[in-house]
């Protein structure tokens, strides 16, 4: 069963509970999913750093072809 976007960002904000976090269906359908996390946490790291950090705070939603979030494109910041 597809994730909703609240769920997503659930899951994103117990890891960054500052943070602020956009999620947009991409097609629609539930199962293409995009995120925007911006987070001061994120100053100092590269840009592969503050996504591993913002997909292991999915918990292994999108572990395996049976992960309950199918697709995510995922854009991270620090705050300007």
């Amino acid at each position: 069963m597809p994730m909703e976007g609240k769920d997503i960002e659930a899951l994103i904000r117990e890891s960054f509970p500052d943070a602020q976090i956009t999620i947009t269906d991409l097609a629609g359908d539930g199962n293409h999913w995009a995120a925007e996390v911006v987070d001061a946490s994120f100053k100092g790291m590269n840009r592969v750093q503050q996504q591993r950090a913002v997909y292991a705070s999915l918990k292994g939603k999108m572990d395996g072809a049976h992960g309950e979030l199918h697709a995510l494109a995922l854009t991270t910041k620090a705050p300007e």
